[in-house]
C-alpha cells in the first residue's frame, strides 16, 4: 500500500497542477500522510530548476500549515481518544510528567523531526497533546521545514540530477547525524 501511495505521489510531479499537488501533499504529510513531499519536490525541481525556490516555499508554507492541523489533532482529539486510553491502562497520571518534559525540550523535538526522516506528524500531534506553546511550535516548524526544503531545492538547483541519489538515499542520514551532533554538543556543554 505504501509503495502505491509513493508511486501515486511521484506521478503528480508531471501533472499540470503539480504545485497545487505539492501544497496538498506537504500539508497532509505534516499531520497524517505517510509519504514526504520530497518525493514530489525532487522531480519537480529537476524538471524546472528555475522554480526550485518557489517549490521549496510552497512546500514550507503548506507543511507548516499542515503542522498546525497536526497540533490541532493532538490538542482536540487527545482529550476524547488519547486520555481515555491512557486512563484505561493506568497511565493517565504519567502523561502530565511526560508533557512537562516534552515541553521543556519541545522546540528541539520539532526542529529535529522537521529536518530528519522522523515522521513529523508524530511530533506535531504530540505538541498539541502536550500543549507546547503555539508560537514556539510555529517558529520551530518554520525553521525546520524551511531548512529541509530549501537545502533540497538548493542542492538540486546547483547540481541537478546527479545529486538526486544523494538526496534520496543519504540526505536524511546527514540531517540525522547533524542533529545528533548538535544535541550531543549541547548536552556536553550543559553537563561539563
Amino acid at each position: 500500500m505504501i509503495r502505491s501511495l509513493y508511486d501515486w505521489t511521484l506521478s503528480l510531479a508531471n501533472h499540470p497542477r503539480a504545485l497545487w499537488a505539492l501544497a496538498l501533499i506537504a500539508f497532509i504529510e505534516s499531520s497524517v500522510f505517510p509519504i514526504p513531499p520530497d518525493v514530489l519536490m525532487i522531480p519537480m525541481i529537476i524538471a524546472a530548476p528555475r522554480r526550485a525556490f518557489l517549490i521549496a516555499t510552497v512546500a514550507t508554507v503548506s507543511s507548516v500549515l499542515g503542522a498546525l492541523l497536526g497540533y490541532y489533532i493532538g490538542a482536540v482529539l487527545f482529550d476524547t481518544v488519547g486520555q481515555p486510553v491512557l486512563d484505561f491502562y493506568g497511565k493517565g497520571d504519567d502523561f502530565a510528567a511526560f508533557a512537562d518534559r516534552y515541553n521543556e525540550w519541545g522546540a528541539w523535538a520539532v526542529l529535529i523531526a522537521g529536518v530528519t526522516p522522523f515522521p513529523f506528524k508524530v511530533i506535531t500531534i504530540a505538541s498539541g497533546a502536550t500543549g507546547l506553546s503555539i508560537p514556539v511550535f510555529i517558529v520551530a516548524s518554520i525553521i525546520a521545514r524551511a531548512l529541509r526544503f530549501f537545502i533540497v531545492a538548493a542542492l538540486l538547483w546547483k547540481f541537478g540530477p546527479p545529486i538526486r541519489d544523494f538526496i534520496e538515499r543519504r540526505l536524511g542520514l546527514a540531517f540525522t547525524a547533524f542533529c545528533v551532533l548538535l544535541v550531543g554538543g549541547f548536552i556536553l556543554v550543559r553537563y561539563l
